[in-house]
């Protein structure tokens, strides 16, 4: 199973909050019943707060939505991506075996990296990770709740980075 970015003119869904959390628990419970990895990433884009600040609320959702448009690019068609409170996004991750999770997140910080914010700085990415391979959990609210502790410690380390967490980790 590779992690194959999506060829151009893929037609890239962006979900809400109610629909990303509602197909985490379809998407966990197919992974339950047939025994396929699935993975999280959360993801906060960094200095968001600052660049809303010092340029407006239209630039700050600008960056998301370049943020988005890069996500949809370097994901999958079979990865689901959506938005969560306080600007943060998550990604769901079936049928990839955590190597392939690492390679993944890597290849997306590299490549926000490489953007230039409008207001001229660079822009970063800080991305919390979960995943589980059959039967490591057995409800999916773990998986999202390890992917936003190691999020919180991934910002609280300074950004520009990613952390992960497995189910049964976190208290």
């Amino acid at each position: 199973m590779t992690t194959e970015p999506r060829t151009e003119g893929a037609h890239p869904e962006f979900y809400s909050l109610a629909q990303i959390r509602h197909l985490l628990r379809v998407e966990f419970g197919r992974a339950q019943r047939y025994g396929y990895p699935i993975s999280v990433l959360m993801l906060s884009l960094d200095q968001l707060g600052a660049l809303r600040d010092s340029s407006g609320y239209e630039a700050k959702e600008a960056a998301l939505e370049t943020i988005v448009a890069l996500l949809h690019v370097q994901t999958r068609g079979s990865d689901l991506v959506g938005r969560l409170p306080d600007d943060r996004l998550l990604i769901i991750v079936p049928h990839t075996p955590p190597a392939q999770i690492e390679v993944l997140v890597s290849r997306l910080l590299q490549a926000v990296r490489e953007l230039d914010a409008q207001t001229g700085g660079k822009l970063s990415l800080s991305a919390g990770v979960s995943f589980c391979e059959a039967g490591g959990t057995l409800f999916h609210d773990e998986l999202l709740r390890c992917a936003e502790s190691a999020l919180a410690e991934s910002v609280g380390a300074g950004g520009d980075r990613w952390t992960e967490k497995l189910p049964g980790s976190v208290g």
